[in-house]
């Protein structure tokens, strides 16, 4: 029941913004309540978004796919492999390390903007989306929470029959690490792929609306005189629905992966 209740309280912002989206403007504008379910306009609605003059939408979805594979495939690997390296890994200063990196999670991301903009400019990256991708490879919750997970999830015995049997490292880790962490690491990706994907801060700061993402083609929908609130929840659910999409193929998936790694052998 409580479950239930959860969805139906997240499920309805999302819900009400596509009944928006399928409404007319007339209607909104009169602030009258909106029917009941969605009709084929929101359709309409979201090819008015594809071909608006305002934005550059498959530019914004090209940005968006690249910038939110990248970021989560390099983050996975960096984090597993920072993980397994604080996790089981003995050398001198390991543990002041790990700190100094749970340590950078509290400094706030609007304090590194400035220097980072400079940054950006000095090396050219302003209005490229190497700008987002590169400040964005190493995630300090990533590192994180794969040292937490590997930390538990892999025994000692098995890089030690690893190592006997001749493996090096780096074989170690690709052969023995890095199917135990698989799990966490799918988890950890979803969670890159979908705060990268969202993201609206750094990137309206550093492309502006020349190499937009999605969520910044969505707010350039409100630049002209008249908004048009309609196309902008046409365009709101459009940037969601790739996410859905990608929960309705992944989600079971990574519920069967996370269980199969709960269980102790």
């Amino acid at each position: 029941t409580i479950l239930a209740v959860v969805l139906v309280v997240s499920a309805f912002p999302l819900y009400y913004t596509l009944l928006l989206g399928s409404s007319d403007q007339v209607s909104i504008s009169q602030r009258a309540l909106p029917q009941l379910w969605p009709d084929a306009s929101i359709f309409a609605g979201f090819a008015n978004v594809m071909s608006s003059s305002q934005i550059n939408f498959w530019l914004a979805l090209t940005n968006s796919v690249i910038i939110s594979v990248v970021v989560s495939v390099a983050t996975v690997l960096t984090s597993t492999l920072a993980g397994f390296s604080f996790a089981k890994l003995r050398y001198p200063g390991r543990n002041a390390l790990l700190v100094f990196v749970i340590a950078t999670m509290a400094v706030p991301t609007q304090l590194g903007v400035i220097p980072m903009y400079i940054l950006m400019s000095e090396l050219d990256w302003i209005g490229k989306i190497q700008a987002v991708i590169v400040p964005a490879l190493v995630s300090a919750f990533g590192v994180f929470w794969m040292t937490q997970y590997l930390d538990s999830a892999l025994p000692y015995e098995l890089i030690e029959a690893a190592r006997v049997d001749g493996a090096s490292m780096i074989r170690t880790f690709w052969s023995i690490a890095m199917p135990a962490a698989l799990p966490a690491a799918s988890m950890l990706g979803l969670f890159i792929f979908v705060m990268q994907w969202t993201m609206f801060f750094w990137p309206s700061i550093v492309l502006g609306s020349q190499n937009p993402t999605l969520p910044i083609a969505v707010q350039n929908l409100t630049a002209g005189y008249h908004n048009d609130y309609s196309l902008i929840m046409a365009g709101v659910f459009l940037v969601t629905l790739p996410l859905l999409i990608v929960f309705a193929f992944v989600g079971r998936q990574l519920v069967a992966g996370i269980m199969q790694g709960a269980v102790k052998g």
